[in-house]
This record gives structure tokens, sequence and C-alpha cells, in this order.
């Protein structure tokens, strides 16, 4: 079957194959929920335009993400009116949010479409643009003189297009011109209705940031929502840089990177949208509040801490947290490709309002973190791990240890140390995180008294078997490669081992030092800003041995479900 010209590159049957066992469902709260009926018939109106907000900024999403995704879309849901088979490869197309993109178990991208491919630089950068023109032009540029069109290439809020043998970076508010003027019109209209006066001040400062190309306005519109502690709503349009893959080439390209520097031209990779609306849970924020006690004194522990500056000092935190009911979450949001946020810790370090001293917020994923499968992890925890540690496997522990790994992007080199890692500065910072969390889990117990001392070993015990992956990961996915490396180096440290029958067990007075170590290693490492030994440090660490083939394997025969159905009830 063709799709707007485009073959599919699955037949119906492989399609069935996928949707009945190989996809899982998240389900999202609807208008029966309580948290939902409760709320003033105000903030009912807000979050009506809020969520047509979140349908346009999936089109922009969709736009920077592949040039024909959204063609592409609209022929299948056009043909999908008259046909099961493009029915089914919406689906599909949904699932991944566009025409192509990995599923974190097979080794080759899945690409719904023939011929229409996962692209390195999306569509920030032109299809035809390979790395070693970019490059050249980028250089022709500077030697010509061109030092502020080139800053704009290398901003992360353009799209970069060619201008005869140049390129040129298009502001966001400029080449989504259209679509920003109508998510504002929303915003706008949310604001009128809300309960809350600091959100509507957020609505405000976010409509005028879409609407003008100015950085500073994006900078107001972080810092009010990095503020919003006590609200009913949450709502994010969310700016991370994950998925570009061309900007960050030019670490590996030392005359260049050092010509940009001589220039204070900063490379920063081009930043996907994405939209979360839901309902803040009261309950759920109450529990996540009580780490946040704990970040000054973290800040002190970190190693090698008077090197660098962080963004958590013992005068004042600046980070709200709040656990969130979804009612949708779109764009970069809903790119299911390998996995599906849980959490997350925003402003990035690169945003303005980080650097003029603004605050962060961290948002938990309630229906996320709650659909998993419990017969797959009893199934995996049987074939897998010691039978005397299962009694220590918890999810609401992972959940746990999500929140330090949140609260850890707050700790440590800020960003332009990050930066310099750079095509592994998110491996490095991904993985600075986690290990954040697990070192610092004793602390918490023994100094805060967050939770019992036996509770250590619920969060040690289920944090290593969350180690198990299920495929070995591609580079550009780098909470699974942080994995792999924390994986490897338990291992190799003794903090965890594997018995004659193959079975997963634990030494958990080691855990702590174990981790602390590794941690020291990797702030270390950040504090080099050498790409080089960030290569290093991943080639030595993230490798793929007998074990984790083995624990690949079983999974395997449990049965994976790698793509993910976003069920939306509003």
């Amino acid at each position: 079957m063709k799709i707007s010209g485009y073959e599919l590159n699955f037949s119906e049957q492989e399609l069935d194959d996928i949707l009945a066992n190989k996809m899982r469902n998240i389900e999202l709260i609807g208008a029966d929920f309580s948290g939902y009926q409760q709320l003033p018939d105000g903030d009912k109106e807000t979050l009506k335009h809020l969520l047509n907000a979140a349908i346009i900024i999936n089109d922009v999403a969709l736009e920077q993400d592949n040039p024909l995704n959204r063609k592409l879309k609209d022929g299948l849901i056009r043909t999908a009116m008259e046909s099961s088979y493009a029915k089914k490869a919406l689906e599909l197309f949904n699932s991944l949010n566009g025409v192509a993109g990995f599923n974190g178990i097979d080794k080759e991208p899945i690409q719904i479409f023939k011929d229409v491919e996962l692209l390195q630089g999306k569509n920030f950068y032109p299809k035809d643009l390979s790395v070693k023109e970019f490059h050249d032009i980028l250089q022709q540029m500077l030697t010509n003189g061109k030092i502020d069109e080139v800053k704009n290439i290398l901003s992360a809020r353009t799209m970069v297009r060619r201008n005869e043998d140049e390129l040129i970076g298009i502001d966001y508010t400029v080449y989504f011109a259209k679509e920003f003027f109508k998510i504002a019109t929303e915003l706008e209209k949310a604001s009128q209705t809300c309960s809350n006066d600091i959100f509507k001040s957020y609505l405000m400062w976010q409509v005028q940031a879409l609407l003008h190309t100015d950085e500073k306005l994006d900078m107001m519109a972080d810092k009010f929502w990095a503020e919003m502690q006590d609200t009913n709503l949450e709502f994010t349009i969310s700016r991370e840089n994950y998925e570009d893959e061309m900007t960050g080439t030019i670490f590996d390209n030392l005359k260049l990177l050092s010509a940009l520097q001589q220039h204070n031209i900063e490379v920063v990779s081009k930043d996907t949208l994405g939209c979360r609306v839901g309902i803040v849970n009261k309950t759920g924020t109450e529990f996540i509040l009580e780490s946040q006690k704990t970040l000054p004194y973290l800040a002190t522990w970190m190693p090698f801490n008077d090197k660098y500056e962080q963004s958590i000092n013992k005068n004042d935190v600046k980070q709200t947290m709040v656990d969130a009911d979804l009612m949708t979450l779109t764009g970069d949001y809903a790119m299911c490709r390998g996995g599906i946020t849980t959490a997350q810790n925003l402003p990035n370090n690169d945003k303005l309002s980080i650097k003029t001293g603004g605050g962060r917020r961290n948002v938990y994923h309630r229906q996320v973190r709650m659909s998993s499968d419990k017969r797959r992890e009893k199934e995996l925890l049987n074939a897998l791990v010691e039978p005397k540690l299962h009694q220590y496997f918890d999810t609401n522990a992972i959940h746990t240890w999500v929140i330090g790994h949140e609260n850890g992007h707050s700790l440590g080199p800020l960003s332009e140390y990050q930066n310099a890692m750079g095509i592994y500065k998110h491996i490095i910072e991904e993985h600075k995180a986690d290990i954040i969390s697990v070192a610092s889990m004793q602390v918490l117990c023994e100094k805060f008294n967050l939770f019992e001392k036996d509770y250590l070993k619920t969060i040690y015990t289920s944090w290593c078997i969350s180690l198990f992956l299920k495929a070995k990961p591609v580079f550009s996915a780098p909470h699974r490669m942080a994995e792999l490396i924390q994986f490897n180096y338990m291992l190799e440290n003794k903090g965890m081992y594997f018995d004659e029958n193959k079975k997963l067990n634990i030494n958990f007075d080691k855990i702590s030092s174990v981790m602390y170590d590794l941690l020291k290693e990797t702030i270390n490492l950040q504090l080099s800003k050498s790409v080089e030994k960030a290569k290093s440090f991943v080639d030595r660490w993230a490798y793929w041995s007998e074990n984790s083939a083995y624990i690949a394997d079983v999974q395997q025969k449990l049965g994976n479900k790698p793509y993910i159905k976003i069920v939306t009830k509003f």
C-alpha cells in the first residue's frame, strides 16, 4: 500500500503482530478522574485550551523531526478512514510519533515507509547535508567573518536551511510563526480562566516568548514555570536536545571547535519541543518534596564540589517539585522510541534562565510509572534473580530512585562542563544523575531519615534489576548506555555478581562506596572538559558482555513490548 506516494515498509500481518504482541498501553486520565472532577470550572476551561495547544505543539515537533512526518501522517489519517491496513500503520506512527525511530530492541531504526529514513540532523538541518559539508561551511563562514550568522546556525532554537553556498539559522518563532501564533492564542485564552495567579503569569510570559524572537522572554517564562509549587494544573513546553545528532559532531572536529571557541560561539544541539498537560497530585507531591530539604547538604557531599559551581546552594534551593496526573503528552514526550519519560528536571543547564540564576522544576509522571507489567516482573525475578532477593523488589522503590536521579541533574558541574563532553554529553550527564541517586541513598537514610534502613535493600535491589537491558543499546539512547556502564562497573567492582545458576546476587554493604567511587570518576571526567576522555570512559565501560547477552536473551524469551501507545481520553 502507498500513502501519499510512499510505500509502507510493513505488511498488514507484521503490523498485526506489533499491535497485538509488542505494544503496551499507558492510559492517561479522563473526565471521570476524581482530581479532574474536583477542579474549579475555570481550571477545567483552562485545560481545554492547554490541550488544544498541545496538539499544535505536536505538529511543530513532527516538523522538527522529519520533513515528511506531517505529510505522511495526514495521508495515513485520510486512508485509515477506509483501510484497516492504514489504520494499523497509523498506530505505529503514533507510537514513534514519526516515520522512523529506534524501538530499544532492534539494532536498526524502525522505518514505517520504504526509503523514508531516520535522519542524523532530523529536519533541523537540510536532508542532504553531510557532516563534512556542514563543518566545511561553518569553517568558511567563520573565515569570511560571518560570526553572528554562525551563532544563529548553532543556536538551540533555530532551523537551519541552505542559503546559496552557506547556511542560515531561522529562529523557531519565525520558522513556526503560524503554529506559534495559534499556540499563543490558546494559552492566552487559558490564562483568562485559570484560578492561580502564578500559573496565569507563566502562561502570559509563555505567550510573549512564542510571539517574539527574544531568548530573554523564554528566560522569563522558564523562571515563572520553575516557581509554580502550589498550583492545580501542570503545563510544560519542554525544550530538550537529545534528538539532534548533527550539531554534536563538531566536537570531533578539533580545528573547527577551536575556531568557534575563539569567537565565544557555544555549540548546543537543537531543541525538540514537547508538551505535557496534567493535574498536580497533592499527595504524591508531598512525598517528593521530602527530598528537597536534602539538596543543600548533597551539594556539599558531591565530589570535588570546591572546583565548580552548582545550581544548588545552602541558602536558596530554587527547585520546585510536583507529581502530575497526566492528560496528554505530545511532541518530544510522545516520541516513544525505546522508552517514555517517567520524570523530568528542567530547564536544562544550557538555558538562559539557569545561566541567570533561575530555578528548576521537577515533574513526575504518575501514569507512566504506574503502568508496569506485574506478571512479567515476577517472571523476570524467577529467571534472573536469587530467590532471597525477590522480597526486596518494589516498583515504588524505583520511584524513590528516580527522585534522586532528577535531583542529581541539579548537582555537579554546570553546562560548560557538560557540553564539553560533545556527543557523549547526554550519556555522561544521565549516568551522573543515576549514580548520584544510588550513591546518596545511604546518606538520605542515615542523615535525613527519609526511609527505614531496611528499605535501602529494596532500593538497591530494585535499581540493580533495572539495569537488566533488553538489548544492546544504540549510542543515541543515553539512558540505556548509562545503565550498561553502571551494570559493568558494579560487576567488576563486586557490588553485585551472578552465581553458578546465573542468578543475581547483591553485596549490599558495598554499593554506596562503589557508586561514590564511580561518581568521583564521573565528576572528574566532566571537569576535564575532554571529549577524548569521555570517549575512553564510554568505550571502557559500555561494553556488551556475556552476562548482558544472557539477560537480553532471557528477556526476549519472556516477551518484550518495545512499542508504547499513549491512550488519551480527552
